[in-house]
């Protein structure tokens, strides 16, 4: 009778268990189909941050006098996106980015790429169409010339872009890009400085000679130099998408870079 009484009550609580892990199981379900604020793969530091290294006001005049003011953070995408609209065309828009809660993606992207992940949900650009492509056999595997060219569409439009309308853009809403990295977790961060930095890190990616290798320990593909698969995600995706796409991306963010942040503070 009391094993009886012990298996009882071990089913019991198993029970319980199941149906509390079930609802919050459905709960998380239920939240993820809301438009709900990416957030960083890791905690954001808690210490204090340092003072403001590269303001925007010093990027760019002011907003100009009659221009409509700027919505709320959670309102603000159709505005978003007729602006980039207006600046790289309504079709490229609809072909490369994800507009859906646009400002918080590029937040949420920005930080996340010197992490060692940056999951593809947060991103505010689509993945690129097409298979990852390699060469040889599973034991000599290296990354294609094929898999390079999936991503020259887009590295086209970013070179296209006019780098001042977009940054112009980047100041017009910058109020808006603050808020939701507040949001993110840093309260006392200024998004424009960690903008630039991650930026310095991307210009950072070494330069790899091709053909790259791989190796394939698991489902998904790696590098097979330890010290390129170490590197951040940001990073692996410059030497992902191949030499000559790399160097001109580089181009276009130094180009970014030397307007969002002009006449730093002094230290």
């Amino acid at each position: 009778m009391g094993r009886g009484i012990w298996w009882a009550f071990l089913v019991f609580v198993w029970v319980i268990t199941g149906l509390v892990l079930y609802y919050w199981w459905k709960q998380q379900g239920e939240g993820e189909t809301r438009e709900s604020p990416p957030v960083a793969t890791q905690p954001a530091p808690q210490a204090t941050e340092p003072g403001i290294r590269y303001p925007i006001e010093k990027a760019q005049p002011q907003a100009q006098e009659g221009e409509a003011p700027l919505p709320p953070l959670n309102e603000g995408d159709q505005a978003v996106e007729d602006s980039l609209a207006a600046a790289i065309g309504r079709d490229s828009v609809a072909a490369f980015l994800n507009t859906t809660g646009f400002i918080r993606r590029v937040v949420a992207t920005v930080d996340n790429l010197p992490r060692k992940k940056a999951p593809q949900r947060l991103w505010f650009v689509k993945p690129t169409a097409g298979r990852f492509v390699t060469t040889g056999e599973s034991d000599n595997a290296r990354l294609s010339p094929d898999n390079y060219r999936r991503y020259t569409p887009f590295v086209r439009l970013v070179e296209a872009a006019d780098t001042g309308k977009v940054v112009a853009l980047y100041v017009r809403f910058y109020p808006l890009f603050q808020q939701a990295y507040m949001e993110l977790g840093h309260p006392k961060g200024y998004f424009n400085d960690r903008l630039v930095e991650v930026i310095d890190h991307l210009l950072a990616t070494p330069d790899v000679a091709e053909p790259i290798k791989l190796a394939h320990p698991w489902v998904m593909y790696e590098f097979a130099d330890p010290e390129l698969e170490a590197l951040s995600a940001g990073q692996k995706i410059l030497i992902r998408i191949g030499s000559e796409n790399a160097a001109r991306l580089k181009a276009k963010l130094r180009d970014i870079r030397r307007l969002v942040a002009a006449r730093p503070m002094a230290q």
